[in-house]
């Protein structure tokens, strides 16, 4: 029987634990070791940066990374995978090879093109999403290390799983195994208690980061190298399986993996196992990230302390608004928002205090900049009492807008280059299948009529919430077959929407996952034009499911006498 493949991630975003690299090669072994640097917040950073050097494009921390690490992965023979060439994955190739060759390590360095775009008039950037089969190539053809551009982040894992057990495009089923485990690895340390809705069970201070034992049939075992930080549980792989997903069929480019027929069970400390799933072939489009500047913006936070607190916001709100007319610079889009921080009869000045947030938006640098800052600082000595702001009024900073479109898979040359510089297309993956919507699976019988306590959801739900451009998913999750029963009938869409009343308004689609015990919701339209835009106070939505957990419902009694409510 072949033995599993060991895949370790080593960051889950661009700016992730530096020493992780080193900590990973050092812990224990591995195969391959791969890495994460890219989301859509990421591509709009590197295009900036290629503006100001066409020979840049890349994350530069891998390189940096490198400098010790090349030389632990020739001795332990582990391959490094790594999405982190960006916009400019040759360049990141190149720069691989000079600092192998100052080093004195031997290693084959390979990289996939292709997912480059023609970049639409006003846009920075334009990337498709590619699957593994570039990366499976590189290493076919006797690659150490393989720089990617804009892949899927499961494509890591697929990639060198396809490769070291020959599967071939249609082994649905196999596929959508790697790519359920590399959607668990892909954030790092999310999987291994970082982020985590009960994290006071276990000590995270410092989290491993996950392993993958990756078998012949796709199935695999999430874990961590012995001695380090952190867990690996049920709770901790079913938190990272909800987030950032939609429904049950999760597309990309390999394959679609039906999220509702992952099996979870605990293989042993530290150890879940992760099989039963099941692929189908894949949607006949590619997604494509565009990224542009979207226009300037400002931010000034006023700080109102003690009595009157609505008072003093209307006051400022009325002078503000009132300067800008007069000048007639008014930006294009400016929102308040009040957060009322402050308590009553407070012993710190600190809790004593309320923050008034303002946010400008407009096309023109000048309309959010001086205009604004001015008219804010001149407030200084005539508004309200006690009037100070959190930081000194700026000239405003670009922002970027995050939009998704579609090609034909077909059209997109995905191309492998070797590390003696073959080029080798890699070709579609087709036949593929459109995607629809799943039939909504049964809800199980509710619980019987009982006692009940008003408490937070929290006490007895995880949940974990992300961005995917505008749109907000949370995922909420429960650890026993009663919970589960109570929740699937309790947390409606039109339940949601009342404990979460930003949501209001907003399109709101509810997934039911009866084997994970978990509900995801996908809330359209809530992030505005998506996390570069910073249209809202948590432009991510990362913490929305936190949020979600401290409001209070109504909960069985017999939920709430069991160990696992009150841990």
């Amino acid at each position: 029987m072949t033995r599993p493949l060991r895949i370790g991630n080593a960051s889950g975003f661009y700016g992730d634990r530096f020493d992780a690299l080193r900590e990973m090669l050092t812990g224990g072994p591995l195969d391959v070791l791969t890495g994460d640097y890219l989301a859509e917040l990421t591509m709009l950073i590197l295009g900036r940066s290629r503006l100001k050097d066409p020979k840049r494009g890349y994350a530069s921390t891998f390189l940096r990374q490198l400098e010790e690490g090349l030389g632990l992965a020739h001795e332990r023979g582990v391959k490094i995978v790594a999405n982190a060439g960006g916009l400019n994955p040759a360049g990141l190739a190149d720069a691989v090879r000079e600092l192998a060759a100052r080093t004195g390590v031997p290693v084959r360095v390979a990289h996939v093109e292709g997912d480059s775009r023609p970049v639409p008039d006003g846009y920075l950037t334009a990337n498709a999403y590619l699957g593994g089969g570039g990366i499976a190539a590189c290493l076919r053809a006797g690659a150490d290390i393989v720089v990617t551009g804009r892949v899927t982040d499961a494509a890591l894992v697929t990639g060198p799983a396809a490769a070291h057990f020959g599967w071939a495009p249609e082994d649905h089923d196999a596929l959508a195994g790697a790519v359920v485990a590399g959607h668990v690895l892909e954030c790092g340390t999310q999987a291994t208690g970082g982020n985590y809705a009960f994290f006071g069970d276990h000590d995270v201070r410092r989290p491993g980061f996950p392993i993958a034992e990756i078998h012949a049939d796709g199935s695999s075992v999430i874990t961590k190298h012995d001695g380090t930080g952190g867990v690996v549980d049920l709770g901790t792989v079913t938190a990272q399986l909800l987030y950032e997903t939609g429904g049950a069929r999760y597309a990309g480019p390999d394959v679609t993996a039906r999220l509702d027929t992952v099996a979870l069970t605990q293989d042993g400390p530290d150890r879940v196992r992760i099989d039963g799933v099941r692929g189908e072939a894949p949607p006949p489009t590619l997604k494509v990230g565009l990224n542009r500047l979207g226009g300037w913006r400002n931010e000034v936070v006023f700080v109102l302390t003690g009595l009157d607190i609505e008072a003093k916001a209307q006051l400022v709100r009325g002078q503000l608004a009132d300067a800008l007319d007069r000048a007639g610079s008014k930006p294009a889009e400016v929102r308040w928002e009040l957060a009322r921080t402050d308590r009553a009869d407070a012993a710190t000045e600190e809790t004593a205090s309320a923050l008034l947030r303002l946010v400008v938006r407009d096309p023109d640098a000048d309309a959010v900049g001086r205009a604004v800052s001015g008219a804010a600082v001149e407030l200084a000595l005539g508004s309200y009492p006690g009037f100070h702001v959190t930081a000194p009024p700026g000239k405003g900073a670009p922002y970027g807008v995050f939009e998704a479109a579609y090609v034909p898979a077909d059209e997109v040359e995905h191309v492998a280059v070797g590390p003696d510089g073959t080029r080798e297309a890699v070709p579609a993956t087709g036949p593929y299948r459109e995607l629809d919507e799943v039939p909504e699976p049964a809800l199980p019988e509710p619980l019987p009529a009982g006692p009940t306590r008003t408490t937070p959801l929290g006490r007895i739900a995880g949940a974990r919430s992300g961005d995917k451009g505008g749109d907000a998913n949370v995922g909420v999750w429960v650890r026993t077959d009663d919970a589960w029963r109570w929740l699937a009938h309790e947390l409606t869409v039109a339940r949601f929407r009342e404990l979460l009343p930003e949501t209001a308004g907003l399109t709101v689609v509810r997934h039911v996952l009866p084997r994970l015990r978990a509900l995801n919701f996908v809330v359209h339209g809530l992030l505005g034009e998506g996390v570069a835009a910073q249209a809202r106070f948590d432009p991510q939505a990362k913490a929305l499911g936190e949020w979600l957990r401290s409001r209070h419902v109504t909960v069985p009694v017999r939920l709430l006498d069991r160990p696992e409510a009150n841990a």
